[in-house]
């Protein structure tokens, strides 16, 4: 018996339990289904090299992340302060990001079109339904045609006509008229445009080094190798497929709501089981090479809006830290989405012949390859999730349950907010249970978590 369960060992999870920790509250148990925590901000090691799985970058904006990251992850002299460099491959240029104010180089007729389409743009659109429209309203039929349509067609695997825009918030930066005609004439100032315009990235490790830190500042170790087999909500017992089972008063859940839904022992009052299958993610391909190249590019990363390109993303991680690869070597992951039975084998083979023919990279250059699947990568914003998901969510926590974090609650977070999540369910399941809070522990400012 434990007072507090919690599902998955991410960073969610992690975060939940070391604050409850933080406030001398130890009658917990936390249980992850792979053989290391992590979830999905984990690396992995091979002939030198570190690969995350996929592009894994740490925003700081929250004065508590800032306190967060200087007590448990060394402070930030453990981290290297990037200022981004991306790019968007567009009509064979390399463009910088973001698209919208970024036209120069770019054919004359796709930059009138924007920037005509900008100005003729249907603002009176209140309230857009869908994403498409959204980008209809902000940015007009230009920027839809040539970036916006068929980047997020291929980053979702999903109409975007079928998605809200419920999920673009900081992510998709805004601009102005003119900034749009500065950029096109390339008058434009170097401008930090974006959530992600610098960024923190652990100086070794990879990504696992904010894991390593976090879980060896946690009394309670994470059980691994715990996959869920059934959750009880009626009589509060989760039971694992080695056959041990846990009686709880509360229960975290940060795992895929998707897949813990279909766990719950429905009664006839409940229906949880049946809703797993509106809820969609799509899913991603992510392959990793180790190149015997020093000078491969100084880019961060690069979008591939076109159809000619079956990835959607190219990272370089031996430019986010020295340690990713061996000295005089460069690192490179690509990452492709599909929904459903895709033949992953001839998709993956094309994107690496692509990639090499792209940067001219040679059989012998290659000194090592790492495949990584990612079943639930996006979540997809469809309109069932718009409409339901409160209710699901709120559903659930009458039966004791707090469904949180990127999976958890199914949404689009970074690593922040992760955090962010794990602490607030922490506080309030330690007021429910009448426990006192430690001051240092409470937030300065509104969490993201309700």
């Amino acid at each position: 018996m434990a007072t507090i369960i919690i599902l998955g060992g991410g960073l969610t999870g992690l975060s939940a339990a070391y604050h409850l920790e933080q406030n001398g509250f130890f009658d917990y148990k936390i249980y992850d289904k792979e053989p290391n925590a992590g979830g999905l901000c984990r690396s992995v090691r091979q002939d030198g090299f570190t690969f995350d799985y996929t592009g894994h970058l740490l925003h700081i904006n929250d004065p508590y992340m800032d306190q967060f990251v200087e007590k448990n992850m060394g402070g930030k002299a453990a981290f290297n302060k990037i200022d981004r460099r991306s790019f968007i491959q567009s009509y064979n240029m390399l463009i910088k990001y973001p698209y919208q104010i970024n036209l120069h180089g770019l054919p004359s007729n796709v930059i009138t079109e924007c920037i005509e389409e900008f100005v003729k743009r249907k603002q009176y659109i209140k309230n857009p339904k869908t994403f498409h429209t959204w980008v209809l309203k902000h940015f007009g039929a230009g920027f839809s045609k040539h970036f916006f349509t068929p980047f997020q067609t291929k980053l979702f695997a999903y109409d975007i006509k079928k998605v809200t825009p419920s999920w673009t918030g900081r992510f998709v930066p805004q601009t102005s008229l003119t900034q749009m005609i500065d950029g096109a004439l390339n008058l434009k100032k170097e401008e930090k445009v974006g959530y992600n315009s610098t960024f923190f990235y652990p100086k070794k490790h990879g990504i696992s080094y904010i894991i390593d830190q976090l879980t060896q500042n946690i009394r309670n170790k994470v059980q691994t190798e715990f996959n869920v087999e059934s959750i009880d909500i009626q009589n509060k017992i989760v039971t694992f497929a080695n056959g041990d089972f846990e009686q709880y008063d509360y229960l975290v859940n940060t795992i895929p709501l998707d897949h813990f839904l279909q766990k719950i022992i429905d009664r006839s009052t409940t229906n949880f089981k049946t809703q797993h299958k509106n809820l969609l993610c799509n899913s991603v391909l992510n392959f990793n090479l180790g190149i015997n190249r020093a000078d491969l590019t100084s880019k961060h990363w690069i979008y591939f809006p076109e159809s000619q390109y079956p990835f959607y993303r190219l990272g370089f991680p031996h430019n986010f830290a020295q340690s990713m690869a061996p000295k005089n070597c460069s690192s490179l992951y690509g990452e492709c989405s599909f929904l459903g039975n895709t033949d992953t084998e001839t998709l993956l083979k094309k994107a690496i012949a692509t990639t090499k023919k792209l940067f001219d990279i040679q059989n012998s250059e290659i000194i090592t390859q790492k495949i990584i699947s990612i079943p639930r990568a996006y979540v997809l914003y469809n309109f069932w999730r718009e409409k339901n998901l409160p209710n699901l969510l709120a559903q659930l926590e009458m039966h004791a349950v707090k469904s949180i974090g990127r999976y958890g609650g199914w949404k689009y977070s970074s690593m922040q907010e992760s955090v962010l999540d794990g602490k607030q369910v922490a506080l309030e399941l330690l007021s429910q249970l009448n426990q006192p809070i430690i001051p240092s522990t409470t937030f300065e400012q509104e969490p993201v978590f309700k």
